[in-house]
């Protein structure tokens, strides 16, 4: 079987770019202020933009803003539930964006009492922005268009990796010298802080906060450093700490290979109709795939769509494949058309259902040379398979002059409220075994698991995960120690697998109108993430 791990990036280190959420809305409107000042945007929410000090040490030294929208509550100020915040990941996800979108949709699984919050972090969309290149037409001409969508290949050719360990030394430097005044403050704890003000500036005195992916690692640190502050926090697809801050993510893919087995077992089980790329055995379906990879190494192939061109290569179908993998409920159906059509040299299905990148500022300081990367590559590589390793923080060379290093201790034994995990039994990003360390972090907190093939619990709707955290979230309750819940959708949609939505130990019952709103939240995650690009 073709292994994706080895080829996928461990930790994709590119600054997010401004993520504008699709309205004319213009954010320039709405004068910063140290209170909340409301403003209708988008429809049917409200816009703010709240100024938190730049350096907490040090309030007096200048200020930052962060761009804030809610979903208003639909209740009378007595049945008011207070904020939820809410972070899609990254680090860079536009909360704004997110909320945006599916405001509406996570009001259906909350409920109605809350104000749905999306917020910018700082060094994102909100202010400083961080940027490495300055224009767009700097940007053009230094990154390819077609790596403004995808995790570049470290093992394409034998010159790969010290291409990228020389562009990193171009960019990380850019980014501290062009943001010298900033880049030391943006990081996860400020991020955690400006999270508290937030909160505060709705006249909450405790945390609700849901956080995805990357906004595991924002929530965990956030209850690390404000254990009294924790009222209801949900932290989905779980990060290991210590790995995100020591830099190295060796460990955050681990269940790659499985994800994708996953996809080879399921197209032959759902048989020839179901599966574009069905073969006889699971074994036949492995070696088309592995053949396909190597062939396109050498023979790439040109595809011209009405609205764009490229040639369509290795790194493009290693990171339809990742994508396929961590949104199978989406996409294993198009993954496996799209790889049907490119056998017979066709790449413009692939080309249309796919393409995406991430950020650093918080891991140790990085200053590895092309022999240490090596190195560090090639250790990997005993660990994880051929879809998972780029260039981690090699892109933030540099930042050893500005990084403050990693927040200790990690957890809390202490907080005000537990916490509730939720962690996939395969997860390409987030092993559940991130989701169990960090569990052990915060004693009292208790692990949902979701027995699915995903990214979290997002990308594979779940009516049991959602019930779930409508309860957490309005009734301060728990799922019973050990509930394992199951995803509602077919992985193929005519396929012949049963699929049962039956969990271990569900107590809980599971109103009709949360499904829809399940497919709509992981739609609007994937489009989210997918905008995650370098900063212009």
């Amino acid at each position: 079987m073709v292994s994706l791990a080895k080829s996928i990036a461990v930790g994709v280190i590119w600054f997010s770019s401004i993520v504008a959420a699709d309205s004319d809305f213009d954010w320039r409107t709405i004068a910063a202020s140290e209170t909340l000042s409301w403003t209708a945007c988008y429809e049917g929410f409200e816009c703010s933009r709240l100024i938190v000090p730049l350096d907490y040490a040090s309030p007096s030294s200048g200020n930052a803003s962060i761009a804030i929208t809610r979903y208003p509550a639909n209740r009378s100020a007595s049945d008011y539930l207070g904020p939820v915040l809410l972070n899609p990941g990254g680090p860079g996800g536009s909360g704004v964006d997110y909320v945006v979108a599916v405001g509406a949709d996570i009001a259906t699984v909350l409920g109605d009492g809350f104000d749905i919050v999306g917020f910018d972090p700082r060094g994102s969309s909100s202010h400083p922005l961080i940027q490495q290149l300055a224009n767009y037409v700097e940007r053009e001409l230094w990154i390819p268009a077609a790596l403004n969508e995808v995790y570049p290949s470290l093992n394409e050719s034998e010159s790969a990796l010290a291409q990228q360990w020389a562009r990193a030394q171009i960019q990380g430097q850019l980014a501290v010298e062009r943001n010298q005044n900033y880049m030391q403050h943006i990081t996860t704890d400020n991020t955690a802080r400006d999270m508290l003000r937030i909160t505060e500036a709705f006249g909450w005195n405790k945390l609700q906060y849901w956080g995805i992916s990357y906004g595991s690692v924002l929530g965990s640190t956030f209850a690390s450093m404000f254990p009294d502050k924790v009222g209801r926090v949900v932290i989905d697809g779980v990060l290991d700490m210590n790995s995100w801050y020591s830099g190295n993510m060796t460990n955050e893919l681990v269940d790659t290979d499985k994800a994708l087995q996953f996809f080879i077992d399921a197209c032959f089980a759902a048989g020839p109709h179901s599966c574009a790329y069905y073969a006889r055995s699971t074994a036949d379906i492995s070696k088309n795939l592995n053949d396909l990879m190597a062939s396109i190494k050498t023979q790439p192939v040109p595809v011209i769509t009405p609205t764009s061109y490229t040639v369509f290569g290795y790194t493009l179908l290693r990171n339809a494949v990742f994508d396929a993998i961590t949104t199978p409920f989406q996409f294993f159906a198009p993954l496996a058309q799209g790889l049907a059509d490119l056998t017979k040299g066709n790449a413009s299905t692939l080309y249309a259902n796919f393409f995406r990148a991430i950020n650093c500022g918080d891991s140790m300081p990085v200053n590895d040379s092309v022999s240490q990367l090596q190195a560090y590559y090639s250790a990997a590589q005993e660990v994880l398979s051929p879809l998972a390793i780029e260039a981690d923080c090699m892109y933030m060379q540099g930042l050893e002059d500005t990084s403050r290093g990693p927040l200790r201790p990690f957890g809390a034994s202490n907080t005000s409220f537990p916490l509730l995990l939720i962690g996939n039994t395969i997860d390409p990003v987030t092993p559940i075994s991130g989701a169990m360390r960090t569990a052990a972090l915060f004693p009292g907190s208790v692990l949902l698991t979701l027995d699915a093939v995903a990214h979290t619990s997002v990308g594979a709707p779940s009516t049991c995960v959602l019930g779930y955290l409508g309860q957490y979230f309005r009734n301060g309750t728990f799922p019973a120690e050990g509930t394992v819940c199951s995803p509602d959708d077919p992985l193929f949609p005519s396929d012949n697998v049963e699929h049962s939505t039956d969990v271990q130990g569900r107590d809980i019952d599971t109103p009709s109108e949360l499904l829809p709103a399940g497919r709509a939240l992981s739609r609007a995650y994937r489009r989210v993430s997918s905008k995650m690009h370098i900063a212009v």
